[in-house]
């Protein structure tokens, strides 16, 4: 049987412990600007919700990528998997289920190349997973991830971000919102290349705005 358990999507209650996965894609570590962003957001979001809970996915350390034995082990019915099947599966058991159990998505996203780095598209194959994270209906599929609130924290050298040659934000968007999550903001320090410093401070104030609209959660001796 799977190991993977599914908690109940609940709408993201800032009153309660928030339970964050972070992740991070930049091959860059000590001078990514997407690192830095949400550095920052994490530490304002932990400021506001001491009771926070972060996890944190490292993508850029190196994925599997889905190949022909993670293919068939996936299509096997879980209670029929031999040890290897599962085996060729546990990765991804342990990204998905990390991923079920966050209310709040904090993903660093540099632009590559005018699109995702090739380590967060293995996350991505990893995780998206059906019955598990979506699901085909007679109308159509499902996400099952609904109820969660993701923040870009995006950095590009040339790429305007929301142009049309931003493939990068528009794939996160649509794939996010294909597994439910459809609760997508977007901090970005875009064109660094050619804004500099001025990138940067728009997308400091962008992410002190976003910080400032998350509700305070209450003390245990709060009236």
């Amino acid at each position: 049987m799977s190991r993977i358990q599914h908690p109940i999507a609940q709408p993201t209650d800032y009153s309660t412990p928030l339970r964050v996965l972070r992740v991070d894609a930049s091959g860059r570590t000590r001078e990514s600007v997407s690192r830095q962003l949400t550095d920052r957001f994490i530490e304002g979001l932990t400021a506001r919700h001491p009771h926070t809970q972060v996890a944190v996915r490292d993508v850029a350390t190196g994925l599997p990528f889905v190949d022909e034995a993670w293919i068939q082990a996936n299509f096997t019915a879980p209670e029929e998997r031999t040890g290897a099947q599962r085996a060729a599966l546990a990765q991804s058991d342990t990204l998905v289920q990390e991923l079920m159990d966050a209310n709040l998505l904090v993903m660093g996203v540099p632009v590559y190349n005018f699109g995702v780095p090739a380590a967060l598209k293995a996350w991505i194959d990893l995780v998206a997973r059906a019955r598990l994270t979506f699901r085909y209906t007679e109308n159509g599929p499902v996400g099952l991830l609904q109820g969660r609130k993701a923040y870009l924290m995006v950095a590009s050298g040339g790429t305007a971000v929301g142009s049309e040659i931003d493939f990068a934000i528009r794939y996160l968007r649509h794939i996010l919102g294909f597994l439910g999550i459809t609760d997508v903001e977007v901090i970005a320090a875009e064109r660094l290349m050619a804004q500099g410093e001025s990138a940067l401070s728009r997308a400091h104030t962008q992410l002190g705005a976003a910080l400032e609209h998350l509700p305070v959660a209450r003390t245990d001796d709060a009236a």
